[in-house]
C-alpha cells in the first residue's frame, strides 16, 4: 500500500490542533440559527486522515491500538459528539478489514482509507425482522454481467458525509451481502430526514437504492467472523462519556463566569460555594468513572482482535468482549444521564436560556442511548452469570 503522508496519530500535537478545530466548529455552529451541519470538521477530519487512526503506520495510518482509538474518540466526542457518531460505522467497517488485511478486496478498502475516505452504512430497515438477523428486504440481483441494488435503508448515521456506502441486502439465494458503493453514484439517495431530538447533525435519515449496478467485485457474502459484536455499542458508549466530559467542561465554565449567587448560599461566589464544588466534583467523578469503564471494556475488544487467527476470532474472547461492553451500557448511560441533569444545579434560570443549549447533553445521550435499551442488556446480563447462557449473536448492530 502506498500513500502521501502519514495519517494524524493520537497522542500528538497535531491531533490536538485537530480536536481543537472540532470544538471551534462545533461552538460556532451552535451560535447559528437553526442546524448547520459539521461539514468543515468533517472535511478537517478526512484532511488529516483521521478515519485511519487504526491502520498500521507501515499503512499510512495512525497505528491506534483499540484502546487509543477509543481514547480519541471520547475526546472527538467530547469536542462535538454528532461528529464522533457520525464515524461509527466507519470505524467499524474499518476493523472489519484489518481482521484479514491479505484478502484483496480489503487491501482495496483499507488504501482508500488511509487515503482519507470515510464509509457510510445503510443498514437498517424498518420491517418487522429483528435488528441482527441478517434478513433484508433490499436486494442485489444479477442483470446481465453486472448486479442491481434496490431498496430502502433508514437511520443510515453519516452517511451523508461519506465517500462510500456499505450496503447489506439479500441476494437471489437470499443470502446476506454486503456491497460497497460510491456514494454518488447512479441511483443512489441520501435524505436528510433525521428527526430525532438529539444528536441532530450526524445525517441519520433514509438511503434510497434505485437499480444502482453493482459489479462483482463490489459485494460479497456476510460473514460472522465476529458473532458477538460489541464494538458498535461500546462505540456508542465512547461518544456518551465524551458527552460526560462536556458536561464537565460547561459546568466548570459556568460556575466561573457567574457573579451573583443565592440568598440561601453558603458563599459570597459561586466559585466558593461548597454546595457547587460537590457538584463539579460529582460530575468529574462521572465522567472520570465513564471514560474509564468504556477504556476497560476497549481492552476485552483488544484482546478479541489479538485472538484472530486467518480472519477468525476466538468465539470466548468475543463473547468476553460483548458482556463487558453490555456492562459498561448499563452503568455509562445512568452516569451520564445524572450528570446532564446536575449540570443545571450549578447554575440560576440564565442556564436554561434556549441560546445555551445545555439542553442537547440530556437530548443528545437519551437519542445514543436509545439504541439499544439497557433492559435489554442487564436481563442478558443477568441470565449469563446465574444460568450460564451465553449473550444472543449479534445481539446489536445498528
Amino acid at each position: 500500500m502506498t500513500v502521501k503522508e502519514q495519517a494524524v496519530q493520537y497522542g500528538t500535537s497535531q491531533f490536538d490542533e485537530l480536536i481543537a478545530a472540532v470544538r471551534n466548529d462545533a461552538k460556532r455552529r451552535r451560535e447559528l440559527p437553526g442546524t448547520e451541519h459539521p461539514h468543515q470538521s468533517i472535511r478537517l477530519l478526512k484532511e488529516a486522515r483521521f478515519g485511519a487512526l487504526r491502520l498500521p503506520v507501515a499503512f499510512g495510518g495512525g497505528g491506534a491500538t483499540i484502546p487509543e482509538l477509543f481514547e480519541a474518540l471520547i475526546r472527538l466526542a467530547e469536542a462535538d459528539p454528532d461528529v464522533a457518531h457520525i464515524l461509527r460505522a466507519h470505524f467499524w467497517q474499518v476493523e472489519a478489514y484489518l481482521m484479514d488485511t491479505e484478502a484483496p478486496g480489503n487491501k482495496k478498502w483499507l488504501e482508500k482509507v488511509a487515503d482519507g475516505a470515510i464509509l457510510g452504512n445503510a443498514y437498517t430497515e424498518i420491517s418487522s425482522k429483528n435488528v441482527g438477523k441478517l434478513q433484508f428486504n433490499t436486494t442485489l440481483l444479477p442483470d446481465g454481467e453486472r448486479y442491481v441494488l434496490n431498496g430502502s435503508k433508514y437511520y443510515s448515521t453519516g452517511t451523508m458525509y461519506s465517500d462510500y456506502i456499505v450496503v447489506t441486502a439479500a441476494n437471489e439465494k437470499n443470502e446476506a451481502v454486503a456491497a460497497v458503493v460510491p456514494a454518488d453514484r447512479k441511483g443512489v439517495e441520501i435524505i436528510d430526514d433525521w428527526d430525532g431530538f438529539g444528536q441532530r447533525s450526524t445525517g441519520s435519515g433514509t438511503t434510497h437504492f434505485r437499480h444502482v449496478e453493482v459489479s462483482p467485485d463490489e459485494f460479497s457474502l456476510m460473514e460472522a467472523k465476529t458473532p458477538f459484536n460489541s464494538y458498535l455499542q461500546l462505540f456508542l458508549q465512547a461518544v456518551i462519556a465524551g458527552i460526560t466530559q462536556e458536561i464537565l467542561s460547561d459546568a466548570k465554565e459556568i460556575i466561573l463566569s457567574r457573579n451573583r449567587t443565592f440568598t440561601y448560599a453558603t458563599s459570597n461566589t459561586p466559585a466558593e460555594d461548597p454546595q457547587l464544588q460537590q457538584v463539579l466534583g460529582r460530575l468529574a467523578s462521572n465522567a472520570y468513572a465513564a471514560k474509564a469503564i468504556v477504556l476497560q471494556a476497549a481492552h476485552a475488544l483488544q484482546r478479541t482482535v489479538d485472538s484472530v487467527q486467518n480472519g477468525e476470532v476466538q468465539v470466548s474472547a468475543t463473547h468476553e468482549a460483548a458482556l463487558e461492553a453490555a456492562e459498561a451500557k448499563v452503568i455509562v448511560d445512568e452516569l451520564a444521564l445524572q450528570s446532564a441533569n446536575l449540570l443545571f444545579e450549578v447554575g440560576g434560570s440564565s442556564v436554561v436560556r434556549a441560546g445555551k443549549q445545555y439542553d442537547r447533553h440530556w437530548r443528545n445521550i437519551r437519542t445514543i442511548a436509545s439504541h439499544n435499551p439497557a433492559v435489554y442488556k442487564e436481563r442478558w446480563i443477568g441470565n449469563h452469570l446465574v444460568n450460564g447462557v451465553e449473550l444472543p449473536i449479534h445481539e446489536v448492530y445498528f
